[in-house]
């Protein structure tokens, strides 16, 4: 009988230890899937963790993700949790493939998923069911990037617009981005959208409501084919059913759907070097050239501005103006840069100058030689060269040059023998009038005795803080709240960071209102209901009214990343979230 007990006590404690440990896994929906299929990945936990590493996923496009999720729940008096990140994968090409370990790290422990090999076959039929809701949204929605140029030389600019079509079959409520490209091998600038407007048009013959999402101006900096990696969004659609009501009319049901533009791949002509001037240095479309200054004439150590401007279309920011070469007598500083460009879709344009200030020494005549500026021109896909006139420059008034004579028939410099003048060295005095340093001993000085006494004087206070630091070490509850409320104001400070970044604005900005819950309720992120947050305020005295204001910011934060949202709707969810902080400050 004792027997039997021990082995049952053995066992029990067994099946907790196994229920008790920590599990991280990686589950995928298919472990074999056709090329023109997606692959969902979630890596689950049973416990909280921080520092979440993914893999590569080598063979693979992540075409959405990751999206977190978090199960929180009470069955007969035991807590059950579970933290997901999960990914959509497209497989670039067939085979045979392993995602590799993910890795987390959870009290201290790093902790790893097992590989999981996944086969890649050929295309699959989709199903075509006319009444299948996922074919119907397949069908009616299509996201396209249209490329403006598919055989663009080096540095030429090229768009890419970014269109939604939507059958009239069916609406759409909402989207949000899941991908933005990264352009990694181009230059890159984006045409501010002000305000998206619906369109009626065409796809493949049939009429189509479209929406233009983005439109981007790329100046390729590579030759050979480079890839315009696709945007992805995911789209919440309404889609007819075969089911009606009680007056007839047919029933919708709303479905998620991911869409992406697709890669597009564009061929990159080299500049040819059939012509190409020595001094090119990469400019590339339709420009202008001039050298000016705005003085011809003014005296000795007097200044003037010598401007090279280059102006047109093309691409400005990527090369260098040539450089202003002067002769000796004029000092010459360092230019100041300056541009002045815009960006729509076609291309850049306006100008950009290098301004040099000038300082003559002496008088007499100098001449700025001409100097050239060449340009691969797009239109006649030829070579030019455009050169400055010289510009002569008349010091009127100053000492004479006698180590040099310039003039505008030389263009250039003849040097002679340096003459002295009699008050070279008027600056040298002969007479000093020097005065006697007085001597001052460091040994028994008032400094001495400071020194002295200083360090007997400090033990105390030494004795004091050590002993108010030993007591905030040993306050450990203390520190979690100091350490929450720390964060809190970090990432409120990230969220101000990032305005205008929508997504970035709003992650910040709910982390910053989770950490202040930490610091003044002492309760984890994953008990943060917002009924259990409610109760808690209410317990502490907060007023009902700031109470439904802070639940109200947390699910702005949690609809605004899915749902567009402007730069003003921002920074009045900042404002409002620095007002209720403060006010359950007060209140607490």
């Amino acid at each position: 009988m004792k027997l039997k007990l021990i082995f049952l006590t053995l066992f029990l404690t067994i099946m907790q230890l196994t229920l008790a440990q920590v599990r991280f896994e990686a589950k995928v929906s298919k472990k074999s899937l056709g090329v023109n299929e997606r692959l969902r990945i979630d890596f689950e936990m049973n416990k909280d963790g921080d520092n979440f590493t993914p893999p590569s996923f080598s063979g693979f496009t992540v075409v959405g993700g990751p999206n977190q999720s978090i199960s929180n729940s009470w069955i007969n008096g035991k807590r059950s949790y579970a933290k997901t990140f999960s990914y959509f994968l497209e497989p670039t090409r067939r085979g045979k493939f392993t995602i590799a370990q993910a890795t987390i790290e959870i009290d201290g422990d790093i902790y790893k998923t097992l590989p999981v090999k996944i086969q890649v076959t050929g295309a699959v039929d989709k199903p075509k069911d006319a009444n299948d809701t996922d074919f119907l949204a397949s069908e009616n929605l299509h996201l396209i990037a249209e490329v403006s140029k598919a055989n663009p030389y080096l540095n030429e600019a090229i768009t890419v617009v970014y269109k939604l079509y939507v059958s009239p079959r069916i609406s759409v409520s909402n989207w949000r981005e899941l991908d933005s490209p990264k352009y990694s091998d181009f230059w890159s600038q984006a045409i501010d959208m002000k305000q998206l407007k619906i369109e009626n048009g065409e796809y493949k013959g049939e009429p189509y409501r479209y929406v233009v999402l983005r439109k981007t101006v790329l100046y390729p900096q590579k030759t050979g084919k480079l890839n315009i990696e696709p945007l992805t969004l995911t789209v919440s659609i309404d889609v007819p059913t075969k089911r009606r009501d009680i007056f007839g009319g047919r029933l919708y049901t709303t479905i998620n759907k991911t869409v992406a533009a697709g890669n597009r791949t564009i061929e990159v002509k080299p500049l040819p070097t059939q012509g190409k001037p020595d001094d090119f240095s990469g400019a590339v479309g339709s420009f202008d050239f001039k050298v000016s200054t705005n003085k011809k004439e003014l005296d000795a150590t007097e200044s003037l501005d010598a401007k090279v401007l280059v102006s047109g279309n093309g691409n400005l920011k990527l090369f260098d103006l040539p450089k202003l070469s002067v002769p000796n007598g004029l000092e010459q500083y360092e230019p100041q840069h300056n541009e002045r460009v815009r960006t729509n879709l076609t291309g850049m344009g306006g100008n950009i100058s290098d301004t040099y200030t000038l300082v003559p020494q002496y008088k007499g005549k100098y001449p700025i030689p001409s100097i050239s500026f060449s340009y691969f021109d797009l239109k006649t896909e030829t070579y030019k060269r455009i050169t400055s006139e010289e510009i002569i420059i008349n010091v009127k008034n100053g000492p004479d040059q006698t180590n040099a004579i310039v003039t505008s028939e030389s263009k250039g410099t003849n040097k002679k023998q340096v003459t002295q003048i009699g008050n070279q060295f008027r600056f040298l005095k002969l007479e000093a009038n020097l005065q006697p340093v007085k001597r001052e001993y460091f040994f028994r000085s008032t400094l001495y005795w400071i020194s002295l006494t200083a360090p007997l004087l400090a033990i105390p206070l030494f004795l004091f803080f050590g002993k108010k630091r030993q007591e905030r070490l040993n306050d450990v509850s203390g520190n979690r709240v100091r350490k929450a409320d720390k964060l809190a104001r970090k990432y409120l400070s990230d969220a101000k960071k990032s305005l205008g970044n929508q997504k970035e604005f709003y992650i910040a900005m709910e982390r910053a209102l989770h950490n202040y819950l930490k610091a003044k309720l002492h309760i984890q992120t994953s008990d943060m209901s917002k009924e259990r947050i409610q109760r808690l305020l209410k317990e502490r005295d907060v007023d009902e009214a700031v109470s439904i204001e802070f639940i109200a910011l947390l699910e702005s934060c949690e609809f605004a990343r899915y749902t567009p949202s402007s730069t003003s709707a921002m920074q009045q969810d900042y404002d409002k979230a620095s007002r209720v902080i403060a006010t359950i400050d007060k209140q607490l």
